[in-house]
Order: structure tokens, then sequence, then C-alpha cells
């Protein structure tokens, strides 16, 4: 058994150069090393939302609180409501945050992962629906 405890510093401002809008993070790193499993816990406020990105291995979200708005390149906007998980498929290229009138928890879960940044969502493609 391994047991990891919050982190002591709580949540931290997510760096802006990769996220638009406020956002907050606390980091499990190393969870598991066999396979490599990083676990986070961000908040976005309303609106808020990560840059487009890839990860090397797979990403799970679950949606603690609120509405997930999520889009992978080429696709639909979607949302999907708390409770509710998504599986993101290693360079499966994709942006996700808060839907448009309340903030969103999820508990992202990154299994044997690295994750490339890319540009900014604009609010046009935040809005296509």
């Amino acid at each position: 058994m391994k047991i990891i405890q919050p982190p002591s510093n709580g949540s931290l401002p997510v760096d802006p150069e990769h996220f638009t809008g406020r956002a907050m993070m606390a980091r499990l790193d190393d969870v598991s090393t066999e396979p490599d499993i990083n676990v986070y816990r961000v908040w976005f406020e309303a609106r808020a939302r990560t840059a487009w990105h890839i990860h090397s291995g797979i990403q799970l979200l679950l949606i603690i609180e609120g509405t997930c708005r999520i889009q992978s390149s080429g696709g639909a906007v979607k949302e999907v409501d708390e409770g509710g998980a998504i599986l993101i498929t290693a360079g499966e290229r994709h942006w996700h945050g808060a839907a448009n009138e309340k903030s969103m928890t999820h508990l992202a879960i990154n299994i044997n992962t690295s994750t490339t940044w890319f540009d900014r969502v604009t609010d046009e493609e935040y809005e296509d629906t």
C-alpha cells in the first residue's frame, strides 16, 4: 500500500502560458512508477480552459464538480457533467475547461504521459458548438 497525502501547499495557480482564465491545481506526482501515474486536481473558473495540447500516454478526466467543456482537434465542442469521465487517447490533440456559466473541477489522471503544449484556444473555438 502507498498513501499519498494532499500537497502541503494546497492548490496553486496554473501556468498562465498554458491556460486562459483563472485555474488552480493541486499535484499528486508519482502516485505510481510502474506504470507512471500522476494525478492533478484542477479547478477552473467559468470559461477558463487549457491551451491545445497532446499527451504521450492516456489521460482520464473525472469531472467532480460542474460541467467540463472539451474538444478534440477536428471535432465538435462537447460538454460532460459532474460525475462523468473522459478518456483521452495518446496523441489526441485537445483542450478542456469549464463551461460558460460556472466553475468546474476535474481530476486528471495521466498514465505514462508527458504533455506537449500548443496555441491557446480562441474565444471562437471555445464557443464553437
